[in-house]
């Protein structure tokens, strides 16, 4: 085993930054919106996770959409940050069921009911294709799948791309991929 040695940093002050801002256009590859599970950890939550345990979890990761996995780590669905609301919590509270009974997987969007897009697809696609498909879908994520080895690769999310495009918004507004391509068009 090799010895490293330990500085100081009291004389450091700077830091370094990526020499290029990546500049994203309609005309950009599909792939360059893409968090590609390859290269950043997919965020997950269990699906016997408490709902009312789900809001804080994900207020604290700054994110507002999971993956929801089973007990053996299978993909089984996503849930976003909109499902878990107040709103939606109460209305599934009966005389049987308290809102400290609700699970992840009572709110989740499962598996079977997701359209995604596929990876292979995509390697030829700009990001005008991807907004383009999903104008109309009022969604702020879209999975991205490769099917020929039956995996999830990746995600692409509308405040991603508003982020990589450089598009202020408000943390709180749902962000569609419809108002990005309106945003793209001009």
């Amino acid at each position: 085993m090799k010895n490293l040695t330990l500085y100081n940093t009291e004389s450091i002050d700077e830091l370094v930054w990526p020499n290029d801002q990546l500049s994203v256009s309609k005309n950009t590859p599909a792939l360059n919106i893409l968090t590609d599970f390859r290269h950043n950890l997919p965020r997950v939550i269990g699906a016997n996770v408490k709902a009312i345990d789900v809001e804080a979890m994900m207020k604290l990761a700054h994110v507002k959409m999971k993956l929801v996995v089973d007990t053996n780590n299978k993909f089984v669905g996503f849930i976003t940050l909109t499902d878990i609301s107040e709103e939606n919590l109460l209305k599934k509270v009966n005389k049987s069921t308290s809102r400290g009974e609700l699970l992840v997987s009572d709110f989740m969007h499962p598996r079977e009911s997701l359209k995604c897009f596929d990876y292979t697809e995509l390697t030829n696609a700009t990001v005008s294709d991807v907004l383009e498909t999903q104008k109309n879908n009022h969604q702020q994520h879209c999975l991205v799948i490769d099917r020929e080895k039956h995996e999830i690769r990746g995600l692409i999310s509308a405040r991603d791309v508003a982020r990589l495009i450089q598009r202020s918004f408000d943390i709180e507004e749902h962000l569609s991929f419809k108002a990005l391509f309106k945003e793209l068009e001009v």
